[in-house]
């Protein structure tokens, strides 16, 4: 006889065999202990949940001639029938290759007929969203009214593409994902049956690699057994045929990066892709390492968020202690946006090098998390005592560490800035949203609806700040704000100006003009800027 898959040798025959589906089995078996049975249900979830297989359930318990406590027998004429596939009053169609409107009414014109043997004629259609709109409005009415001795089971993936109207006529179910430990339990029980050893460790991964899917599992149960068949399956011997890495490797390869090496990290990869790793694979699993990382420095009870042994939280708990929350967070930005991009990538290997010099060298990017890295990288090396030239730009990103940097500064070191001329003016307006995305909280998002002005009739040195909204009052008599924004106009200008702030309703100097960027445009493209006006409307 031809071997059978793990996942269709034990498809589960009851109710009671179905794993992490309490909420919807216990209806449906008080629904047929009761005799309160729908007419129409629709099964949703993920792939591999036990859709299909509830349905077939279904079937044989409402046609059971003694049925056991709301499950079916499985040993009468009815229930051998339907299980052999032989009985013609439980009927199941594919509706991915059966979607067009001839089908369904080929489905209006049996249901007249009565069930030739039990109680009940099922339909259990699969995919059921990829029936088209015409079929999908041909089923409206037998949906709605179906014969008595009808039951219609419609199962599918997408539910958001299940039109209104079909939705509202049946009752919905929806299949959760199965938990690492519900999968991992099912597969040492089957491998008892099987007389398969295995290590818990290893049908822990295989369970976490199924991801939700009781079905996936197995099936990548079944391919790690029969490359190692007649041994026992381990932890390491189940990462290498589903092409993964071990925490280990992650470990070192993190080290790498805090360190900066960009060499060392290349070396790493090369090491995986010698040994036949996956791209997508690594970028995933070290994804997910980086998750539970994060999550033993967030959590206080971090044993009961991460799926972990023991001996590699502890490994975890020692490693978070070597990085800041906010440079783990970049990180995983980092490589969750390549693992989006990987999917349809050609030079899959060029990529993830690229994520990972960035990871390493974080004055590639100019995000706010890449710049508190850089400040990051900074402080090892003041305190590893090599020494740094010239602060950099991107290192004073945030105007609070600017302002702290600048008091810190000996006088003597510090340039005094020299006074600004009218044409600076223009400088400030033409990069003020740069100078309010350095500020913070409150004070940012007023500045970020205020106006720039200068005195027209006098062209002083002095820079009026004109906010509309009256809750702004508050940072306009806070003098703290004063110095900030005139600190962050002269790192930003190079030049010291005067700043007043005051409210829009409240301004006594009617001369104030808008500040125009006129000239300095004309600069960077050397021509005349020529402002049309639009036409009037008729």
């Amino acid at each position: 006889m031809s071997y059978t898959a793990l996942y269709r040798k034990f498809r589960p025959d009851t109710f009671d065999d179905v794993k992490g589906q309490e909420h919807i089995v216990t209806t449906l078996k008080n629904q047929i202990q009761a005799d309160r049975i729908g007419h129409a249900f629709l099964f949703c979830g993920t792939r591999g949940t036990g859709k299909t297989t509830v349905a077939k359930i279904l079937a044989r318990a409402v046609n059971c001639e003694h049925p056991v406590d709301g499950s079916p027998c499985n040993e009468c004429e009815t229930c051998r029938a339907i299980q052999t596939g032989t009985s013609m009053n439980v009927i199941e169609i594919d509706a991915a290759s059966n979607n067009g409107v001839d089908n369904i009414r080929e489905i209006r014109e049996e249901v007249a007929y009565r069930p030739t043997q039990g109680k009940y004629k099922v339909y259990i259609i699969d995919e059921v969203h990829m029936l088209s709109t015409g079929a999908f409005n041909a089923l409206l009415k037998t949906l709605e009214e179906p014969p008595s001795y009808v039951i219609f089971i419609l199962a599918t993936t997408e539910s958001h593409k299940i039109p209104v109207t079909i939705l509202s006529r049946c009752q919905k179910y929806d299949f959760h994902r199965i938990s690492i430990e519900t999968i991992s339990d099912r597969l040492s029980e089957l491998m008892e049956k099987e007389g398969v050893s295995a290590e818990e460790r290893a049908l822990r991964y295989v369970a976490k690699a199924g991801d939700g899917s009781m079905r996936d599992a197995l099936s990548l149960l079944d391919q790690c057994i029969a490359f190692y068949l007649g041994q026992e399956l381990t932890y390491d011997r189940v990462l290498e045929v589903l092409g993964t890495v071990d925490m280990e490797v992650f470990s070192r390869m993190l080290r790498k990066v805090l360190a900066g090496d960009v060499a060392a990290c290349i070396h790493i990869l090369e090491d995986l892709l010698t040994n036949g790793k996956e791209m997508g694979q690594f970028v995933a699993d070290f994804t997910w390492y980086m998750r539970n990382l994060l999550l033993v420095k967030t959590s206080d009870d971090a044993e009961d968020v991460i799926d972990v042994s023991s001996e590699n939280l502890k490994a975890l708990e020692e490693e978070g202690q070597m990085i800041e929350t906010d440079t783990l967070m970049r990180y995983i930005r980092v490589f969750s946006e390549l693992s989006s991009q990987l999917r349809y990538a050609t030079q899959k290997r060029v990529m993830v090098e690229i994520a990972l010099i960035k990871l390493c060298k974080p004055s590639m990017e100019t995000n706010l998390d890449s710049v508190l890295d850089r400040i990051r990288v900074l402080e090892d090396k003041m305190e590893n005592g090599i020494p740094m030239a010239a602060l950099p730009q991107g290192a004073s990103a945030a105007g609070s560490h600017l302002a702290g940097t600048l008091e810190a500064q000996p006088e003597a070191e510090v340039k005094k800035p020299e006074k600004a001329a009218p044409e600076d003016l223009q400088k400030i307006k033409s990069s003020w949203n740069n100078i309010v995305a350095k500020t913070e909280g409150l004070f940012k998002t007023f500045l970020s609806t205020s106006t720039v002005k200068y005195n027209g009739s006098t062209g002083e040195n002095k820079l009026f700040v004109e906010f509309s909204n009256d809750l702004a009052q508050k940072c306009i008599e806070d003098p703290e704000k004063k110095e900030l924004l005139e600190k962050l106009i002269a790192h930003q200008i190079g030049k010291s100006v005067e700043v007043e702030m005051l409210l829009k309703k409240e301004n006594k100097h009617q001369e104030l003009a808008d500040i125009s960027v006129d000239d300095i445009l004309k600069q960077a493209v050397h021509m005349d800027v020529i402002i049309e006006d639009e036409p009037e409307e008729e």
